[in-house]
């Protein structure tokens, strides 16, 4: 009876990520930066009925950390993005209680915040910096469309596009949505990454995640995204393996804290799941449990 009992609590510890247990985050200031297309979870999209974090931002609120989910730009530069993340965290921390943030950047927001460390004079007010299924070797499926797009039609098809995004954001930024294009490319990135370097002493660190195969049930819109990106990755070097729009090879960066475990009836965890958009990973793996050792990782510093 007592090996079973025992067993059983291995059991339970093996199956939740590292950190479940270690208590509350006590006031830890953590900015959740949003990717292409993403948005303030404050107000949310439509009302506040679509969620770009699914929660996670009130769960971990609930673990005891002051949370913000700064938007900017849905379509933009990462410069510009950068920009306005920053203002938006410089009124934000102050008025929290908070001289250091951890930035924790899902996608483009990755490198949104490695640009804001490096090169925009914030890595004095940041505690350390996350990515969670980034693109730090660039998209492949980005230099594919982008191909696609003749360059005297690019000027007409970005005023267009941006336009639309702004009517249906109902945003007043500018939207650039060339410009977002271009800065997911593997060209754009792999010069990116030689022009903002890491900071000295900041410690880095990598999450992502990866899809099996395509699958149209649990992966409705990735799983038309998937094949493009797993040829593309296999052209540019990447490899195979992704999340439906990023390579697992691109996803890399700093300390690399590699993937979550999925149910046993999932078919891995794609890049909208990765992040619970409108609560789309949690029924397929321990998402809360995912992104409070990510939390405790940032702020243990490990």
């Amino acid at each position: 009876m007592k090996a079973k009992f025992l067993t059983l609590i291995l059991a339970l510890f093996i199956s939740f990520p590292a950190g479940v247990f270690a208590g509350p985050l006590d006031g830890t200031c953590i900015a959740l930066v949003h990717g292409i297309l993403g948005f303030d979870d404050r107000q949310g999209l439509a009302g506040g009925l679509v969620k770009y974090w699914g929660g996670l931002d009130g769960y971990l609120r609930s673990q005891g950390a002051k949370v913000v989910t700064p938007g900017s730009s849905a379509a933009n530069s990462l410069q510009t993005r950068s920009s306005q993340t920053i203002t938006a965290l410089n009124t934000w921390m102050p008025a929290n209680g908070c001289s250091k943030v951890h930035l924790i950047g899902h996608s483009q927001g990755g490198l949104v915040v490695r640009y804001m460390v490096s090169n925009m004079g914030f890595a004095g007010k940041t505690a350390t910096v996350t990515t969670v299924n980034s693109l730090h070797r660039g998209a492949p499926m980005a230099n594919i469309v982008l191909n696609s797009i003749p360059s005297w039609l690019q000027p007409f098809a970005n005023s267009a596009l941006s336009l639309l995004a702004q009517l249906f954001y109902m945003d007043g930024r500018p939207q650039n949505v060339i410009a977002m294009g271009q800065s997911l490319t593997t060209t754009y990135v792999n010069s990116f990454n030689s022009s903002t370097p890491n900071v000295s002493g900041m410690k880095y660190y990598s999450y992502g995640s990866s899809m099996a195969w395509a699958d149209i049930i649990q992966h409705p819109i990735m799983a038309l995204t998937h094949p493009i990106t797993w040829a593309g990755g296999l052209f540019y070097g990447l490899g195979g393996s992704n999340d439906g729009v990023v390579p697992i090879t691109s996803q890399r960066w700093g300390t690399w804290k590699g993937t979550p475990s999925s149910y046993w009836y999932a078919t891995g965890i794609d890049h909208l799941q990765a992040t619970n958009f409108q609560w789309s990973g949690q029924n397929f793996f321990n998402v809360t449990g995912w992104y409070l050792s990510i939390a405790r990782n940032a702020k243990a510093g490990l």
